[in-house]
């Protein structure tokens, strides 16, 4: 996935070819197709675009299909199930879940990127995490010892893409250095001395950068910790595969729980960042303050996608605890409980042992 954007990129609105900026000009007409590109020149010129009529337009126009689903009562997480169970376990808690027959008509998978790891491969790395863990409960341990404790689900993932043109106002500061006078005390006596000091001097500035994104990366789920499954990354989304029911085969699939435009606006809030850090550039000096930015977003595209992930769900204290593992890299992440027994002997071993150490000093000191 690459989220930085490209500074300094001027696409053609109708053609998409890279144009040249050509300073004191207003606009840029393409070589290419003839079409005269205007530049921003202030925020009234940034077009406000209704997002989620769009993409849900664009949703529309995609593939969908009637999925039959199950729902989990304790954590509302929805999977497939396959066609002959009519029970199973949640892998997202580990709770029995009873297939229902729902159906609904869902955005169809266009990619997916196929499991890679295999399920014993995903059990030794799933075994090394757990040993690595301090003050891990003695259960936890116990509870790893056997390869079925991990399901291997296809989580719901979009994708997005799109063109920017944000106007932006601020201002840059540029530092310089100015000699001051100052008084001190030395022997008693109040001398003068001199100093170099550092000011900014502040400039009003405004300004249009252009940015490109692609393959802006959106979980699609509910069910996992977010922090966790952000920390899965990165993705080989180089090796996706056209979907087809086959690669399903012996794992469930997860849908999707966030929307399309719910899903572009989270999108929006990644592009935002490298928009700002973009701004920055532009804006140069030692320092940047950046008042207001206007952002126009075009030729927005999307893909929705299924990537491989092993999981376990452990219950501790009537708690969930979720660990996740990449299906094509092995890494592990995952939520961990921590034994009060074990950080209670702990702390009273460190005691025992600050006793025993002022216990020594008092005697050498005897």
């Amino acid at each position: 996935m690459n989220e930085t954007p490209t500074q300094k990129q001027f696409p053609c609105q109708q053609c998409g070819a890279k144009l040249d900026f050509a300073p004191g000009t207003s606009s840029l007409k393409c070589a290419y197709c003839g079409f005269e590109n205007a530049i921003p020149q202030s925020e009234e010129q940034i077009e406000e675009l209704d997002f989620r009529a769009y993409l849900s337009q664009a949703a529309n126009e995609q593939e969908t299909h009637e999925a039959q689903r199950v729902k989990c009562e304790k954590c509302a997480a929805e999977t497939t199930m396959p066609p002959d169970a009519a029970s199973g376990i949640c892998p997202f808690c580990g709770a029995n879940m009873v297939f229902t027959g729902k159906s609904s008509r869902l955005i169809k998978p266009k990619y997916v990127l196929p499991f890679k790891v295999t399920q014993k491969e995903a059990f030794e790395d799933f075994r090394k995490w757990i040993k690595g863990l301090w003050f891990a409960p003695g259960d936890l341990k116990s509870y790893a010892q056997s390869e079925e404790k991990l399901a291997g689900v296809y989580v719901p993932f979009w994708t997005y893409d799109s063109d920017t043109t944000s106007f932006y106002r601020g201002e840059r500061g540029d530092h310089y250095w100015v000699t001051e006078t100052y008084t001190t005390q030395e022997n008693g006596r109040t001398v003068t001395r001199e100093r170099q000091v550092m000011k900014t001097r502040w400039t009003g500035v405004s300004g249009t950068v252009w940015n490109s994104f692609d393959d802006i990366l959106i979980l699609a789920s509910k069910s996992l910790p977010k922090k966790y499954a952000d920390r899965l990354e990165p993705w080989d989304l180089q090796n996706l595969a056209a979907y087809a029911d086959e690669y399903l085969s012996g794992f469930r699939a997860e849908s999707y729980q966030v929307d399309l435009s719910d899903g572009f606006t989270q999108a929006q809030a990644v592009m935002e960042a490298g928009i700002r850090e973009s701004v920055r550039r532009d804006i140069g000096g030692d320092e940047q303050r950046i008042h207001s930015v206007k952002t126009q977003y075009g030729k927005i595209t999307f893909k929705h996608i299924l990537l491989p992930v092993w999981m376990s769900a452990y219950r501790f204290r009537d708690k969930i605890f979720r660990i996740l593992i990449n299906a094509r890299t092995g890494e592990v992440q995952g939520e961990r409980p921590f034994s009060p027994w074990k950080i209670a002997a702990a702390v009273a071993a460190a005691l025992v042992v600050i006793a025993i150490i002022v216990a020594l000093a008092s005697l050498k000191q005897s």
